[in-house]
């Protein structure tokens, strides 16, 4: 009896510390990492002619004028001073994004093709293509295909079936969507 429970003590410290190590792996893996902000690539708008507008980088656009005017210096507050006129301001700043947000470049656009079922945003550049995004619309589910030289995209609901095709091989990419 006494050996058992050794031996039962043994078991539950041995997993307790497998378990302990394994939390502690994976938390300071995903700690950062599995909660950032998915970023986007930003699409052109049109013109008023209907041909889409050249891409812009974040050094051609805009500035307003809170961007372009440098803030204003704060002048110092001392202990005694604080008293006489209140609490110094609070003032807080944004943090850091972890990356630099992606841009559209002259050699790739991002075209969207919706189909019953839902949305494919593509990225198609001169020698591949790449899915940015596909989200189905309620109620129906979205699977993936990817292979070396093609891409399929497929929106399902009970026997009902919708399909983005993209293929490259030696040339542009060619999207076709098929509607069952």
């Amino acid at each position: 009896m006494r050996n058992g429970l050794v031996q039962l003590g043994a078991w539950a410290a041995a997993t307790g510390a497998a378990v302990a190590l394994s939390w502690l792996g994976v938390h300071a893996v995903l700690t950062g990492a599995a909660f950032e902000r998915p970023t986007a690539l930003p699409l052109p708008a049109p013109k008023a002619d209907g041909a889409p507008l050249p891409p812009t980088t974040a050094a051609e656009q805009p500035q307003s004028a809170e961007q372009s005017a440098p803030p204003a210096p704060t002048p110092p507050t001392s202990p005694a001073a604080a008293t006489t006129h209140g609490p110094a301001p609070v003032t807080t700043t944004p943090p850091p994004t972890r990356r630099p947000t992606p841009t559209a470049t002259a050699t790739s656009t991002v075209k969207s093709y919706p189909i019953p079922g839902g949305k494919v945003a593509l990225d198609l550049k001169p020698d591949r293509a790449s899915l940015v995004s596909a989200t189905p619309d309620p109620g129906w589910q979205m699977q993936v295909w990817n292979g070396v030289q093609w891409m399929r995209i497929d929106f399902t609901k009970d026997d009902q079936a919708n399909s983005v095709f993209v293929y490259w091989n030696g040339h542009p990419p060619v999207v076709e969507t098929a509607v069952r």
